[in-house]
């Protein structure tokens, strides 16, 4: 069990390190492959030895080793993060096994999800789509018995945020209403658990900006909606099911 999770958080660093890739260049339809990965600054490719996931960036104490240039402590954050979530969602299944393909290929979508709405109010296409396709598949192979009840709440909980993004205009991005049918594909009906939490996310730190920018100011700010709602698919990701079961006694 200790080696299952230390290798999944050695291969969610690695991960998190191509993310941060995809967080970077897909919003400018850029390749994700060539060139390699180099200093924004002066262009050097980073050498093998300080590529290696968050070690390398300490090593180099944030800075590229030909020019100085700062790097951005954001991306060994990333990489820790992703090697974390890696790490717990193989503890929480007990070990690698199929039930983990899902959770991991939904931590795999999030986390540039997250970054790319934090940078440019955006949920691309590029990651929903293929983030859809490899979901019904991975269930379709894995958990087929699943699938109807996966649809079912894709197609509801998708279909609830688009009737609210068109009732309230400017208020919800089509994107975000993707990510949810996305979220609802993934967690079935964890993904009740995940909205809640998502949208209460959102509230509280849309009530924070009123509070700090005043009633006028902060109606104008735009604060995307992605990262809460990435926020909730994880919620539902390592809790959704024992959400479920405590509404159930409960009532």
């Amino acid at each position: 069990m200790i080696a299952d999770v230390v290798l999944a958080a050695l291969l969610g660093a690695a991960v998190g390190s191509f993310l941060n890739v995809v967080a970077a260049r897909l919003p400018r339809g850029e390749s994700l492959v060539h060139p390699g990965s180099h200093c924004p600054q002066c262009g050097a490719a980073i050498r093998a030895r300080h590529n290696v996931p968050v070690l390398g960036w300490l090593a180099l104490r944030g800075r590229c080793y030909d020019c100085g240039h700062r790097i951005p402590a954001r991306y060994p954050i990333v990489e820790a993060v992703t090697a974390a979530l890696f790490a717990g969602v193989v503890a929480r299944q007990g070990g690698w096994g199929a039930d983990v393909i899902l959770p991991l290929l939904l931590v795999v979508t999030l986390i540039p999800v997250v970054l790319i709405d934090l940078d440019h109010r955006l949920i691309p296409n590029k990651i929903t789509l293929p983030a859809a396709i490899a979901g019904l598949v991975v269930a379709l192979a894995v958990d087929t018995s699943s699938v109807p009840g996966r649809l079912i709440a894709a197609v509801a909980a998708g279909g609830a945020f688009l009737a609210v993004a068109l009732a309230v205009p400017g208020g919800m991005g089509i994107g975000d209403v993707k990510l949810v049918g996305v979220l609802g594909l993934y967690l079935a009906a964890s993904v009740l658990p995940a909205l809640f939490a998502g949208v209460l996310g959102g509230a509280v730190a849309g009530g924070a900006v009123v509070a700090r920018e005043g009633v006028r100011r902060g109606r104008r700010a735009t604060i995307p909606f992605g990262p809460f709602l990435a926020l909730g698919g994880l919620v539902g990701v390592f809790a959704g099911p024992q959400i479920i079961d405590l509404y159930r006694h409960g009532l």
